[in-house]
């Protein structure tokens, strides 16, 4: 302990010595008088990835966090003094085309988390081929004004690099320093931060840091340029995993369905079984608009017609990652979960998969499906053919006139006219069949509306005038708004379902059909639209503030909670029988493929989700960013806190082990994706795991 002692008061002299002669020696400023340029590099890089945490995390504790500050000003540096080994007038250079990259990332994922809420990843360059299939999407939903402030970065570099032109600054510095030994200590100095970052990460940190799944946190708390660069290992690691860890994600997947059991039978065991199967996936329906109506329309009608008519399940959630709608199809066709990097549809189209169409082609069912959209879409030619389906319809097996095109495409309302014809062909030549119904008008940006038809989202109105006739007042609601551009395009969509059911009827399809229909996934509208839906006064032609007694908060949780879809499944003769009834329990995606099994009698050991009406009230909902949901709470694992959503008490047990379950869960999906775990020809464990 003595010796401890002298040593710490020998280096407490030798630091204050050491500061004296720092500042004798004029150092600290010396060292920015021959620096300008290099510190503007800084400067900039580091305020333009505290400005992405600002727009994406609306929190001090979020955009101003020490950790991803200093994780920032590391890389950044290390990035910035390689410049070192230029020439001082090829230096600016180097700093000028690192910025404009940084500047870009910044850009890149601004834009990216309105529309996803997420970070972009390195793997989805593998997507850019779709963007111009929704380009006018990306223009009109997605990129804002906030999203070009951060060209500000390289800007001031500019502004900076002429002001010391004018001053002969490149010629005034040392020009016979050590440019080599200037590098390696500015590198050196990054790396003293980057170790002092690294001893303040915890557990937690860690783990997440490796899971990936958790975007935001690792944004919150490493920055975005170390997110990036774990992004790009994390991009690359399903490649290297396929050669040196298949053994550990292979014993994983034994070790989760080891214990798994079949659910007993229940009261809708095989009751459609033999049934033929109309699925539709209804584009960015969302369960909210259900509930409304604008001047005493509804804003669904038809929508409404079915749930109240079949069964409704009214707390279902879509469970899709960055490849929103192929994502659907695939948790609900596999009741797997999204992938980690990519999306499956893209990157893993050749794996095997246990999928609704296989399940019903062991019955003999004949399997298709219907999209009035380019083949390749989404890569669905080849993923539907590893998915299952006997044949797909798509853009190039229907008439498109310029006349019948809405948004993407076919409107839905020809979509229908024309499928209708194929599944008479269809109905004739197979005794069973099931069949998928993809919908397109209703999709982003939701600005067709000069063929939505005539619905109006203002409120209109009679009141008496000064002089006591009545007057129609109209009042400035929707109007002109996205959300209010949804409710037309929604409305639209829904009297295109209205006349399929017609048209189903009146050529005799329903007789012995089920119709299954699914939300694929939300409007991803801004919250502040929504913000003026539940807070507008009429009377002011405002919006209320937090104070007014009749505010509705409309915060995070709100929104999270509202991205409900619906999911119905309906027949002729459902209604008035004991199982027409709206059904509350949390549900998601992937509780469709087992849930349809125990109705239709085909079973997947190797399904994510449950029977619903097996879990009931105990379902839990895990969504890709690691969140997850169930009757209780609404847990958010960017922030490690929760939502209670009733007044039974919430344990830490029931916080911890849900969350548990959550990650175990997220990866075994992932490994059975990555590692192709469900292909009997390289699974050769696969069978012991059944036999389990």
């Amino acid at each position: 302990m003595k010796r401890i002692k002298i040593g710490f008061k020998k280096l407490s002299k030798y630091m204050k010595q050491k500061m004296k002669h720092i500042k004798e020696d004029h150092i600290i400023r010396n060292y920015c008088k021959n620096n300008v340029l290099f510190i503007a590099f800084v400067i900039t890089g580091v305020l333009n990835a505290t400005i992405l945490r600002f727009f994406c995390m609306h929190s001090i504790e979020n955009y101003l966090s020490w950790k991803a500050v200093l994780a920032d000003f590391a890389v950044v540096i290390a990035l910035g003094s390689f410049g070192y080994l230029a020439k001082p007038k090829n230096r600016f250079t180097y700093l000028l085309i690192v910025n404009i990259i940084l500047t870009a990332l910044c850009v890149v994922n601004s834009v990216y988390y309105t529309f996803y809420t997420s970070f972009a990843s390195v793997s989805m360059l593998s997507l850019t081929q779709y963007i111009g299939d929704v380009g006018d999407a990306v223009v009109e939903n997605v990129l804002q004004l906030k999203d070009m402030i951060y060209i500000i970065g390289p800007l001031a570099l500019i502004i900076v690099h002429i002001r010391l032109k004018k001053k002969n600054y490149y010629k005034k510095i040392d020009l016979k320093s050590d440019r080599k030994k200037k590098m390696i200590h500015t590198l050196v100095f990054s790396g003293l931060l980057g170790i002092l970052f690294l001893v303040t990460m915890s557990s937690l940190d860690v783990s997440r840091f490796v899971k990936q799944w958790n975007k935001e946190y690792i944004v919150m708390r490493f920055g975005i340029y170390v997110y990036q660069v774990n992004d790009v290992v994390s991009s690359i690691q399903p490649k290297i995993n396929s050669m040196f860890g298949y053994d550990q994600a292979n014993k994983d997947f034994a070790d989760y369905f080891a214990d798994k059991e079949k659910s007993a039978p229940n009261e809708v065991t095989d009751r459609f079984k033999g049934k033929n199967v109309i699925v539709i996936h209804a584009e960015s329906m969302m369960t909210n608009a259900m509930s409304l109506s604008f001047n005493g329309q509804e804003v669904t009608p038809n929508l409404n017609r079915l749930a109240k008519e079949g069964m409704f399940f009214s707390n279902f959630y879509s469970q899709v990652s960055v490849g929103t709608s192929s994502d659907s199809e695939l948790t609900y066709n596999t009741s797997l979960m999204p992938t980690k990097s990519g999306t499956a549809f893209v990157s893993y189209s050749d794996r095997t998969f246990n999928s609704i169409p296989k399940l019903f082609k062991e019955q003999g069912y004949f399997t298709f499906s219907m999209h009035a959209n380019n083949a390749d879409f989404w890569n669905r030619r080849n993923m539907y053919n590893s998915i299952g389906y006997d044949q797909f319809f798509s853009k190039a097996d229907y008439v498109v006139e310029k006349e019948n095109v809405i948004g993407l495409g076919l409107s839905d309302k020809e979509f229908f006219k024309q499928s209708i014809e194929k599944l008479k062909t269809i109905n004739e030549e197979h005794e069973h069949w099931y069949g998928v119904m993809i919908m397109l008008s209703n999709h982003t940006p939701f600005s067709d509306v000069e063929h939505y038809g005539d619905y109006n989202v203002d409120v209109t109105t009679t009141v008496l005038g000064a002089d006591g006739t009545p007057e129609t007042v109209t009042y400035p609601y929707m109007e002109g708004t996205k959300l209010g551009n949804y409710f037309k395009s929604l409305h639209y969509a829904d009297s295109a379902l209205g006349e399929l059911m017609v048209g189903l009827d009146e050529a005799g399809l329903l007789e012995n059909t089920v119709i299954v229909l699914y939300g694929d996934h939300d409007a991803r509208l801004p919250k502040k639209d929504y913000n003026r839906l539940y807070n507008y006064n009429m009377e002011t032609h405002e919006i209320r503030d937090e104070e007014d007694e009749l505010y509705k908060e409309y915060d995070y949780y709100q929104y999270e909670l509202g991205r409900k879809v619906p999911f119905i499944i309906w027949t002729k003769d459902l209604a008035g029988t004991y199982l027409n009834n709206n059904y509350t329990y949390t549900m998601g995606m992937y509780d469709v493929q087992p849930t349809l099994g125990n109705m239709f009698g085909f079973y997947n050991k190797y399904a994510l989700g449950h029977d619903i009406f097996s879990t009931r009230e105990n379902n839990i909902v895990v969504f890709p960013n690691g969140n997850w949901l169930n009757a209780n709470v609404y847990y958010n694992s960017q922030k490690a806190e929760y939502l209670p959503l009733t007044e039974q008490p919430i344990t830490e047990e029931e916080i911890t082990g849900n969350t548990e379950y959550t990650n175990k869960l997220l990866d075994v999906s992932n490994n059975i994706i990555v590692f192709d775990l469900l292909n009997p020809e390289k699974n050769t464990a696969l069978k012991e795991v059944e036999e389990k």
